[in-house]
């Protein structure tokens, strides 16, 4: 087993989700951290920080630079970011005499926390998209499987007969309401400079900051980069959407046990019983809601800030919140991939 199982060599084939790995790559981050000193440089040469020759140089050399991993690598050992060193090589592919125009005004972290608000936007896209296939998905199970007879169960022991349309109304009903907030969910540019005033560029901060955010298609707000709120509010939402798709595997998983309510397609065998189809990808719903319930706690942790920045907070969130996306990028695929495998619901008709 490797570090990681969301990009292990196998058990991603479970677990990962290649669509959703794709936007926390190297190359996506380094990217998007090219991104902001070219708009950045931009931003600045609209309001006369810098030369427009000079916003032009940086954006060229930005849109094509490919920095020395090996190097990046040496120096994130020493300075904890690897800013400082992706800065220093790109100020030499920019050459006199605009080398000191780029990164003007800014810091590690603005480029660390807006390069991750860049890539997590397209991903909320992502995640809404899939919200909206599992809702129709159950809308199309409930078209023809609504009206079947299911035992309602409380607390593990059956109460009532209910309906198919019953027990599919309680999987959708929060899938639209995580989906608005998804929607909704702020992404904004960080540019606080050295300690979160922006104290070089004096009068201009804020009209520079409002051109870089609308350039790079983010919210503009002062700084955030001691308060995390943000983050911890997404993650509390990605908890919520894979605590959701837990409990509708847990169901199956029930109903899969019981055997006489539910035919599914697409079981996995197993090595010394060749007779059973297991519910994995139910029981893998179930065990990604677990695990992104046991990492918000860590996000939590991670709010505590001291001061102006915290390099212990802000690696910890490093640390939980990719594998917390990677973990809810697999709960939505697995939840839409079981969907498709329901052959029947409800009780079989004697």
């Amino acid at each position: 087993m490797t570090i990681s199982p969301f990009d292990h060599p196998f058990l991603c084939g479970l677990l990962g989700d290649g669509e959703t790995a794709s936007y926390f790559s190297a190359d996506a981050d380094i990217r998007a951290m090219l991104a902001f000193e070219a708009a950045l440089a931009k931003a600045e040469a609209v309001h006369g920080l810098i030369s427009p020759d000079a916003a032009r140089r940086i954006g060229v050399v930005c849109a094509t630079f490919e920095p020395d991993l090996s190097q990046l690598r040496a120096a994130t050992a020493c300075d904890g970011v690897v800013v400082a060193d992706l800065v220093k090589q790109l100020r030499k592919a920019v050459g006199s005499p605009f080398s000191d125009c780029v990164h003007l005004g800014a810091t590690s972290q603005d480029v660390i926390d807006t390069s991750l608000m860049v890539r997590l936007k397209a991903v909320a896209f992502l995640f809404s998209n899939r919200l909206s296939k599992i809702a129709q998905a159950f809308d199309d199970l409930d078209a023809r499987f609504g009206k079947a007879r299911l035992m309602g169960r409380t607390r593990m022991q059956a109460a009532i007969a209910i309906t198919v349309s019953d027990r599919l109304r309680a999987w959708r009903a929060p899938l639209e309401g995580y989906r608005d907030r998804l929607t909704e969910q702020r992404f904004l540019v960080q540019f606080g400079g050295a300690a979160g005033t922006l104290e070089t560029l004096k009068d201009k901060a804020p009209p520079i900051r409002a051109a870089l955010a609308q350039e790079l298609g983010l919210g503009d707000e002062p700084q955030w980069q001691s308060q995390r709120g943000l983050i911890a509010d997404l993650a509390s939402l990605l908890s919520l959407i894979s605590g959701s798709l837990g409990k509708f595997g847990q169901d199956i998983a029930l109903l899969a046990q019981a055997g006489d309510e539910i035919g599914l397609a697409g079981g996995g065998g197993s090595s010394a019983m060749f007779h059973k189809q297991n519910p994995v990808a139910a029981e893998t719903l179930v065990a990604l809601a677990r695990f992104n319930a046991t990492q918000l706690s860590g996000i939590h942790q991670s709010l505590v800030h001291e001061q102006e920045r915290s390099g212990a907070a802000w690696t910890l969130e490093w640390l939980i919140l990719p594998q917390m996306v990677m973990a809810t990028a697999a709960s939505l695929r697995l939840a839409f991939e079981l969907t498709g495998n329901i052959r029947r619901i409800g009780a079989a008709k004697s």
